[in-house]
């Protein structure tokens, strides 16, 4: 036997079949209900299917070209980018500048740490119904402040122009906290010599975020704009419960648009033409974005 190769002892045998035998259950429900479901996803979309009769007319790829040419869904894809886009500018600066208050404030502020994390413990149809209540046009919260100031009703959500941002506003409400803990944690894990340098050396706290704290953060950055991209590109429950794609589509996105394909008009073949659309875009849409964030921490 040649001497670079390696003998596996029995004890590393027994380690590694326990292993694997811990990893089939994960592999799987991984197998069941990620793999196959994208797969198919990917099979009924070449079917002209309603979800309930077993035929199943095969049309090709005749659903990929009316998705190519279907306005409503270009419309709903531009409304996704939008809320990718708001969501990165509003939610990881307010979480980052939170995380460093209460990073800096310490213990004093765990106040605040609870008080601030409480949307993200809430459920996003609950956050939906309560917030269609505060917009209602009538009886809101909204219109009832604009009421004191001597205005009218204000009709947030029955405004195709503005209906999409009102929602954005309250997505961005529910997942600032999460932004808060997730840096929060980066900010935990930088080493306690660096801060007490550059204080020595005369540097403020703001000087030591801006120049120091936020460059060693910058990974923890691309994970974060990564996650908010996925998460917007793929949102449904809170858009669905407040507005369910309206006034006129103004607020569709690609999930609650491919819902209501799927289960409204029972166009399941249709339907997962728009899921496996999303798969696409969600996955190549995050690897450029991974791939041009490396390679301008490279050249920087």
């Amino acid at each position: 036997m040649p001497a670079s190769v390696k003998r596996i002892s029995p004890r590393q045998r027994s380690m590694i079949g326990t292993a694997v035998l811990f990893l089939i259950p994960a592999f799987a429900v991984l197998g069941v209900f990620m793999f196959y479901s994208i797969y198919e996803s990917f099979h009924l979309s070449f079917f002209d299917w309603n979800g309930v009769t077993v035929d199943k007319p095969y049309v090709g790829f005749g659903n990929w070209k009316t998705l190519a040419s279907d306005a409503r869904f270009w419309q709903a894809l531009l409304n996704n980018f939008k809320v990718v886009i708001l969501s990165i500018v509003i939610q990881l600066p307010i979480g980052m500048v939170l995380a460093f208050f209460l990073d800096t404030v310490g213990k004093k502020a765990n106040v605040f740490k609870v008080v601030w994390f409480l949307p993200l413990l809430m459920s996003s149809v609950a956050i939906g119904f309560l917030f269609k209540y505060v917009f209602d046009p009538v009886f809101g919260l909204v219109s009832s402040i604009a009421a004191w100031f001597g205005g009218g009703n204000v009709d947030l959500l029955g405004n195709p122009k503005i209906a999409l941002f009102a929602v954005i506003m309250v997505i961005c409400w529910q997942f600032i906290p999460f932004y808060m803990v997730y840096f929060l944690a980066g900010l935990s894990s930088l080493p306690l010599e660096v801060y007490e340098a550059s204080i020595i050396d005369g540097a403020t706290r703001a000087r030591y975020f801006f120049a120091i704290a936020l460059p060693m953060l910058r990974n923890t950055g691309i994970n974060a704009i990564i996650l908010s991209m996925v998460g917007s590109l793929k949102y449904f429950d809170l858009i669905y419960v407040m507005t369910e794609g309206g006034p006129s589509g103004s607020t569709e996105l690609m999930a609650t648009y491919m819902f209501k394909n799927a289960f409204n008009t029972m166009k399941m073949g249709y339907g997962s033409t728009i899921a496996s659309a999303m798969f696409l875009i969600i996955t190549l849409t995050s690897l450029l974005t991974l791939k041009m964030m490396r390679q301008g921490g490279e050249r920087g």
